[in-house]
């Protein structure tokens, strides 16, 4: 059971301050450290498991494609920083991580964005994606079964941007950067 959050889409995401290991090394990180660029927070269970190096390693084979589109990764669990470098220290899939892997062993800020489960003192799998401003601009929570698609994740940013920079236009279902758009009004209503 986790603890009941609730999160508004277009408010500011909650802040936080948290160890993480960036390299080799501990860190402190905070959401206020990222301001001006989009920034996913990536919930998982736990370090040494079985679909969360899945999802850690293919985010880890596409960092840069994030970075190039001004977006910043923080995955986050509740293992510890020596946890998260005694996996990197062995695991090859892990070993390619170049972004911060935030250790929340209190479960605070799995509480904080709703994905703590209490029975457990683990994280739900939780995505978290937040504007250069610090606004919460979509998320999704589901059963740590599920495995993510970082291509879809990829996609949601991208057009989250396109709808920033083109305020008067939409991005409709599967689109892709160069796929057409929607003008939002009147005239659309029941034609499409």
């Amino acid at each position: 059971m986790t603890d009941e959050i609730k999160l508004e889409i277009g408010e500011m995401a909650p802040s936080f301050t948290a160890e993480a290991l960036v390299g080799n090394d501990t860190k402190k990180v905070s959401l206020s450290d990222y301001k001006g660029k989009w920034v996913v927070l990536f919930f998982y269970p736990a370090d040494f498991t079985f679909i969360c190096p899945t999802e850690l390693g293919d985010l880890a084979d596409k960092y840069e494609e994030f970075k190039a589109i001004n977006t910043e990764i923080l995955s986050v669990s509740t293992d510890t920083a020596f946890v998260h470098k005694a996996w990197k220290d062995n695991s090859e899939t892990i070993k390619k991580i170049n972004f911060p892997m935030i250790a929340d062993p209190t479960g605070r800020m799995c509480r904080n964005y709703g994905t703590y489960i209490r029975d457990e003192g683990l994280s739900l799998r939780g995505t978290f994606v937040i504007d250069p401003e610090g606004n919460l601009k979509a998320y999704e929570l589901h059963d740590n079964s599920i495995g993510r698609s970082t291509n879809e994740l990829l996609r949601k940013i991208k057009a989250a941007q396109f709808v920033e920079e083109h305020g008067d236009q939409v991005c409709p279902v599967n689109w892709e950067p160069g796929n057409d758009t929607l003008k939002p009004g009147m005239d659309l209503v029941g034609k499409i």
